[in-house]
């Protein structure tokens, strides 16, 4: 969603090598072809109308917290919110503890930020990037995880997805949600109106895209108007391309992003960015459509929507969920295709971290590092969890059973969302640094070497020089 080796916030995870990063993609793309049908549930709902979930059997030791409230805040909303809501009402069931979701706002850190000073912080809180993790802990904010939660993904996490929650050799977040940010979500209609087929490169993909075209329906939607979805765009072209190497070197900022590699990417982009059409709305309908309406605008209107493919990760299902077409029949998905040398594998995911120090807060931390607590929400869809022992079999259909699959036997090879890595101020915060700069792109895909000038301009003030 999602690493590099000894990156910024002084985490180390294992290099990923190109063979095994084809095993994972290869695996990935053999078994979503697989997927021609699907079970009755879409993917953003179970089926169960009355919002319960029946309780699973407790792999998991919590201690008693009768009288205790806890606060748990994080940027989720909609189902995705609802969904999670359901995952705490099984706490307080096991504990007796009230547990308060507490909407909150990007950047979290900033949202944080304001109610520590008013002496009002959540005693947990749900952080999107590894960066926002290491600015929590530097700040004096983040608590570090007792020795419940600690041993509770010790057991059920690998060595990569505990260490990107560390910071100076320390677990201070619990990564309980995951994405596979490597996938674009197609209209089955369209494609068959088209006679287009599945691309595996990024050669093919411009002339399926061509075909969708000419079939009277633009081929791409694009949440423009949500900057973040702009850099997982950029990401998977620039692992591909550039290769993993590079890709940890510009996490890092190692490299500038005035280097050729970085042009070559946005060149790349521009290819589908820039052609006339090829957007649904053009680029100022783009970048005034939010991810979500990106995603509904695929799979509604018949057989002429606003655009026949999304990119984005496996969370997409929740969004397509709210839309009558079905996961797996209607609503297809393929792996990014390959640029270079292989399809890139890129994940993101949000970490539970510890801002009150407490026995109630430290309990939370352990329940969600637990399988009985993600296998409540894998069950409702649109989640992936980071969690090898949650069972595949409680994703609600083929689709999402296969990428979970494909995660947990990724293990530690991955790569991690690269603006993820980045100080927020850099790679987090809309109008702001990558996000402001990539939308800034999207409307003059021209400009690659203006848009290089104040990446790096940004970067380089974000990092420290």
């Amino acid at each position: 969603m999602r690493t590099s080796s000894t990156i910024r916030t002084g985490r180390t995870v294992k290099r990923t090598t190109r063979a095994a990063a084809t095993l994972a993609v290869a695996a990935l793309a053999l078994s979503l072809t697989a997927c021609g049908g699907d079970d009755d549930n879409g993917g953003g709902d179970n089926g169960d109308k009355g919002g319960g979930t029946k309780a699973p059997a407790s792999s998991v030791t919590l201690p008693k917290l009768d009288g205790e409230s806890l606060e748990v805040a994080a940027v989720w909303t909609g189902t995705e919110q609802k969904n999670f809501k359901q995952v705490l009402t099984e706490f307080e069931k096991r504990t007796g503890a009230k547990v308060t979701f507490v909407p909150a706002q990007d950047p979290i850190i900033n949202f944080l930020g304001s109610k520590i000073a008013g002496g009002a912080p959540p005693d947990v809180a749900m952080l999107p990037q590894p960066g926002a993790i290491k600015q929590a802990v530097d700040k004096g904010w983040a608590k570090p995880l007792g020795a419940e939660a600690t041993k509770e993904l010790g057991e059920n996490y690998s060595q990569g997805w505990q260490d990107i929650g560390k910071v100076g050799g320390k677990q201070y977040g619990v990564y309980y949600k995951a994405a596979n940010k490597s996938l674009i979500w197609y209209n089955a209609q369209v494609f068959e109106n088209a006679g287009a087929a599945e691309p595996k490169t990024w050669d093919e993909l411009l002339d399926t895209a061509q075909m969708v075209y000419d079939s009277g329906v633009a081929p791409f939607s694009v949440g423009g108007a949500d900057g973040w979805t702009l850099t997982d765009w950029f990401e998977n072209v620039y692992l591909s391309q550039a290769g993993p190497e590079k890709y940890d070197q510009l996490a890092k900022h190692e490299i500038e992003w005035t280097d050729p590699s970085v042009k070559e990417a946005l060149t790349t982009l521009a290819e589908i960015w820039g052609k006339k059409d090829f957007v649904a709305g053009g680029a100022s309908g783009a970048l005034q459509t939010e991810f979500p309406a990106s995603v509904t605008q695929t799979f509604t209107g018949g057989d002429q929507p606003k655009a026949g493919m999304v990119y984005e990760g496996d969370f997409v299902q929740v969004n397509i969920g709210e839309t009558k077409a079905k996961v797996g029949t209607d609503a297809k998905v393929f792996p990014f295709p390959a640029v270079g040398d292989t399809a890139p594998v890129v994940s993101g995911g949000d970490a539970a971290v510890v801002f009150k120090d407490s026995k109630a807060a430290q309990a939370l931390a352990t329940w969600l590092a637990s399988p009985d607590a993600a296998a409540i929400q894998a069950k409702l869809g649109g989640f992936l969890s980071p969690n090898k022992s949650v069972d595949a079999s409680v994703y609600p259909n083929e689709v999402q059973k296969k990428i979970a699959d494909a995660l947990i036997a990724a293990g530690d090879d991955f790569r991690f969302d690269m603006s993820d890595q980045a100080p927020q101020a850099f790679g987090g915060t809309p109008g702001k640094g990558e996000w402001k700069t990539l939308q800034d792109f999207l409307k003059n895909p021209k400009d690659v070497a203006g848009a290089q000038a104040k990446l790096e301009a940004d970067a380089a003030a974000a990092y420290g020089g």
